[in-house]
């Protein structure tokens, strides 16, 4: 209870860190399946809270998408979450670029620095090209 008073875990987590903290694994499942049970534990919920940090602090779908994987949270609650909510990555791609370059790109160079930036930041191509088109318009 302590470490879910603190932020929001996927099962992985909690099993990993339970783990560390030489807890016996037939002990964690129990644990874990009565937190499920009674919705103190939720990696649908885990995501959505993530999803939000994440994008809060300017990073994209692929790169959220992937850091939940590692995390070990279904690909079926991933696209759910991500595909589902509405949460405006044009907006946050479009903020990313400005507060990193200030200017849209002068040429074939910059606008491929710009694109990697935003391209390792977690963007999609179509969403990368889509900020350039509409920076030109």
């Amino acid at each position: 209870m302590d470490l879910l008073a603190r932020r929001e875990h996927s099962r992985f987590e909690l099993i990993r860190k339970l783990r560390e903290r030489d807890f016996e694994a037939d002990v964690i499942v129990v644990t874990l399946d009565k937190l499920e049970a009674d919705n103190l534990l939720s990696d649908a919920r885990f995501t959505e809270a993530y999803v939000k940090m994440r994008s809060g602090r300017g990073f994209g779908p692929v790169r959220i998408e992937q850091e939940l994987l590692e995390r070990g949270v279904s690909e079926l609650i991933i696209h759910d979450i991500l595909k589902n909510k509405n949460w405006h990555w044009m907006d946050i791609i479009a903020h990313e670029q400005h507060k990193k370059f200030k200017h849209r790109p002068k040429d074939f160079t910059e606008r491929a620095k710009q694109s990697q930036f935003l391209y390792y930041r977690g963007f999609t191509p179509e969403q990368i090209n889509a900020v350039f088109r509409e920076d030109l318009s």
